[in-house]
């Protein structure tokens, strides 16, 4: 059975299928209506059950419309409306809904939660998100950079702020894909060193927020302040030096690419004018969790790669 937890789940080639089949798939609705069913219908009769713990807006419509373009269904459950609210445990959560539907996307908090979910159930179980990898954001991400017209060997990729989830799993696919990542953290902020060191070479903290941009094809930042945390004012405060600005951007190679996996706080980690610049690919790349999202899916049943 096929889970995605990781991008390392899929590997390098099942990563490179699933970004082939989501461009093809995508083009080929071209000028549809959202909600007509692809032309092969691939997941007709299934059911996918998406389990909230945590807030959201892309990961919840994309899923959604993944699974219906699809020919499929979906459930949508909050946690806090459901007994995994009230205290039933995900293994026995994840045996339940294995009886009911034919595969389960969670987005919540702690990484062992869908790691347990994968153990527990019956069906393949996809990771919307943790507090440890975002790996459906980056299969985005990649889609719209290969969209862009670039290839993924050796391209330089500058990230700018918090060491998080969106980073760790842009390290694991530099690993995979054979892209370099720079990454630009503040002292108390950095991503943990075994990331780092899990990249094979491939990736690297520095402190100068220029040095990670220069020369750079691309270039990420996220929201400083993840979701659940209090707005810390210490946090903006060392943060601040790594905002991705209109000169920043001019270190980077004059057709280098933004992205930021949204929401974003203008003036922030990121000024209004390059969030709304040319050289932006935002909304594309919000677009494209729908297109990949369904490729992942496929994956996971097994009809590609």
């Amino acid at each position: 059975m096929r889970h995605f937890l990781n991008l390392s789940d899929a590997g390098a080639d099942g990563i490179a299928a699933m970004l082939a089949d989501a461009l093809d798939r995508k083009a080929a609705r071209a000028g549809w209506s959202k909600g007509r069913v692809d032309a092969d219908a691939p997941l007709a009769g299934h059911v996918l059950a998406m389990v909230f713990e945590k807030s959201s807006t892309r990961t919840r419509v994309s899923f959604d419309m993944a699974i219906r373009q699809l020919g499929g269904s979906a459930i949508v459950m909050d946690a806090g409306s459901m007994q995994l609210g009230r205290g039933e445990s995900v293994a026995d959560t994840a045996r339940v809904l294995s009886g009911y539907v034919d595969a389960i996307m969670i987005r919540t908090d702690d990484h062992a939660k869908v790691e347990e979910m994968a153990h527990y159930a019956g069906v393949p179980v996809i990771n919307g998100l943790t507090d440890a990898s975002h790996p459906c954001q980056i299969m985005a991400d990649l889609l719209t950079i290969i969209e862009r017209g670039k290839s993924l060997p050796g391209l330089k990729v500058a990230w700018l702020g918090d060491g998080n989830n969106v980073l760790a799993s842009i390290v694991e696919a530099a690993s995979l894909m054979q892209f370099d990542v720079v990454a630009a953290c503040p002292q108390g902020f950095q991503p943990e060193e075994e990331a780092i060191v899990r990249a094979s070479g491939r990736a690297r903290v520095v402190g100068d927020p220029r040095e990670a941009v220069e020369g750079a094809d691309i270039v990420v930042t996220d929201t400083w302040i993840s979701m659940g945390q209090a707005h810390a004012d210490t946090k903006l405060r060392a943060m601040m030096p790594y905002q991705v600005t209109t000169a920043l951007m001019q270190a980077a190679k004059p057709d280098a690419t933004f992205l930021h996996c949204l929401p974003a706080h203008r003036g922030e980690e990121v000024v209004t004018e390059v969030i709304d610049g040319p050289q932006s690919a935002i909304w594309a790349e919000a677009e494209n969790r729908l297109h990949a999202q369904k490729s992942i899916l496929r994956w996971c049943f097994g009809q590609i790669g």
